[in-house]
């Protein structure tokens, strides 16, 4: 926050200012503060007709003593009688979580498919990942949600039972990338359009065929890629079923 955090004395101001029908921007002013960080503070503690410094700046501490309490330790899991190393697991599992939300996806839903990809299975139920995760219901709620959209899980029902379960399989990042090459076949054929509409002779139409022919490449090397992934699968399963 810009300037440190809010004081109480700076509340005291935000309150006098909002009692003198002043709007953000001018409280902001008079305590050299954005008035984006103004507004932050008064939309959580009641808004404009019912903020009161006193009780802004203890609902304020209440939020830190909570931000402070040490979360329980995640249960470790299960090790299936594989003889894993606990600690190593744990370790892998945090890289990799961190691994994925530095390539994009957010922290809930990157913990959710780790914690669903460490399993041998590769199934679990919400209460499941509440428990191992020690988060809501709504959130599991949320991250699976997102997950399907991507095609990185898939939902199916517990037999003989109305709980669903969450399901991860080695198709679930083939189902991911065929869904990034449908944006970029799109992107291609845009690309291609904006070359013959702009004209291929001129500067833009040039970019715009230069950046098609580059997904192209793209499009070809992952399909590529695709087929032999698929090929060396079945012949792997093909293998294990003799």
């Amino acid at each position: 926050m810009p300037g440190g955090r809010l004081t109480d004395q700076d509340r005291q101001h935000i309150a006098a200012g909002l009692a003198e029908g002043l709007g953000y921007t001018e409280i902001g002013k008079r305590l050299a503060r954005p008035a984006s960080t103004i507004m932050r503070e008064v939309t959580r503690n009641g808004g404009p007709d019912s903020y009161r410094a006193d009780r802004a700046h203890e609902a304020t501490r209440h939020r830190a003593r909570r931000r402070k309490q040490p979360q329980p330790p995640a249960p470790p899991a299960p090790d299936g009688g594989h003889g894993r190393d606990p600690r190593a697991v744990q370790d892998f599992t945090e890289s990799f979580t961190d691994l994925l939300v530095q390539q994009g996806v957010p922290r809930m839903m990157a913990r959710v498919m780790t914690c669903l990809y460490i399993t041998d299975a590769g199934i679990l139920t919400a209460a499941d990942l509440v428990q191992r995760l020690r988060v809501s219901p709504a959130s599991v709620s949320h991250a699976v949600t997102y997950l399907e959209q991507q095609g990185m899980l898939s939902r199916e029902r517990t037999p003989g039972m109305r709980r669903e379960r969450y399901v991860i399989d080695d198709q679930s990042w083939l189902r991911s990338l065929l869904a990034t090459l449908q944006m970029n076949d799109a992107l291609m054929a845009a690309s291609q359009r904006g070359a013959e509409v702009l004209g291929v002779g001129t500067p833009a139409g040039a970019r715009f065929e230069s950046t098609a022919e580059l997904l192209l490449l793209v499009s070809e090397s992952h399909r590529k890629a695709i087929e032999e992934w698929q090929h060396n699968l079945a012949v792997r399963n093909a293998g294990r079923q003799a």
